[in-house]
């Protein structure tokens, strides 16, 4: 038998939502891989591991994924952390979890240890309805953008994306641009965080909140074109 990999959900902003359990796990662990070694150490401080990190991006080569392998052939257990949030959601360590299912198969575990996730953390905040929604993760920048929002103006279920903050603007133009005017968008940005804000209304709200609150277009995003086709006045809560 090979290692185990646990793949464990970190905080998405503040630091005390780690659980006991990840906290437990990245102490036992012989090697824990991260996007940014970094981000990964202030976690790791904060709770008092001293684990091994190792980086493991969008732009690492196959070798990061033969260290892991390796790692696992040699008997030790392995932990998968991403900058924020669980891990392979929208994050390049889907790849290295399906190299290590490929490669190793039965012979080693890979064990979930659940934290928190941009994703259902902004839908519990929102109001829309999410028995039945659709992720889109991180929206293209070009290729094929004009396509996608045609298909979410379509959508009838609640759509989630995340959004880069320089780019906001630009998307809520384009829901502007091809929704139903009566539909519902929720922007969820620094969850979590000091400045934790929540802006709902129509696109055209919602896009006019933001381009008269410049300050504001900054942080992490979560964008939820809600299932219910209402008009629903701009209001925000601070936390």
């Amino acid at each position: 038998m090979a290692g185990t990999v646990y793949v464990v959900g970190t905080p998405i902003g503040n630091l005390g939502d780690m659980t006991t359990r990840g906290v437990e796990t990245l102490q036992k662990v012989d090697t824990i891989f991260c996007e940014d070694t970094r981000v990964t150490k202030k976690l790791l401080a904060r709770y008092k591991i001293d684990t091994s990190c190792v980086s493991y991006h969008s732009f690492s080569g196959f070798g990061k994924i033969a260290q892991a392998i390796k790692l696992l052939q040699q008997e030790k257990d392995i932990a998968l952390v991403s900058d924020a949030g669980t891990p392979t959601i929208s994050d390049p360590g889907v790849k290295l979890v399906r190299h290590i299912r490929e490669k190793l198969g039965e012979a080693t575990d890979i064990r979930t240890v659940p934290g928190a996730s941009a994703v259902t953390a902004a839908l519990s905040i929102s109001g829309a309805p999410s028995s039945s929604f659709l992720f889109l993760g991180f929206l293209p920048r070009k290729k094929g953008r004009k396509t996608l929002f045609k298909e979410i103006a379509e959508e009838k279920r609640t759509v989630v994306c995340y959004e880069a903050p320089h780019r906001l603007l630009k998307t809520l133009t384009a829901l502007q641009e091809s929704l139903d005017p009566t539909r519902e968008v929720i922007v969820a940005r620094e969850m979590t965080k000091v400045y934790e804000q929540v802006i709902t209304g129509t696109a055209a709200e919602v896009l006019a909140h933001y381009t008269t609150h410049s300050d504001e277009v900054r942080g992490e995003v979560v964008i939820i074109i809600s299932g219910l086709h209402r008009t629903q006045s701009v209001q925000k809560f601070r936390r």
